[in-house]
């Protein structure tokens, strides 16, 4: 009986820690689009994705589009 919780317990901890894995690159992937993105975004777009427009540097701050400029 005490093998047995003992292989539940190392499958169970395995298969958290692969679904921390999988976490990670799923959030690494989604980040990788946005940052191969050039050009300008609209206002809207900016705020559209979270962030708010600095009209002082015409830069999104926050967001997807964080640090794109905006035209």
């Amino acid at each position: 009986m005490r093998i047995r919780r003992t292989f539940a317990a190392v499958i169970a901890a395995t298969a958290l820690a692969g679904l921390g894995l999988a976490g990670v690159a799923t959030a690494t992937a989604a980040a990788a689009p946005n940052a191969a993105v050039t050009g300008s975004l609209t206002p809207g777009e900016c705020e559209k994705g979270g962030g708010t427009v600095d009209w002082s540097t015409n830069t999104c701050k926050g967001g997807t589009g964080n640090g794109q400029m905006v035209d």
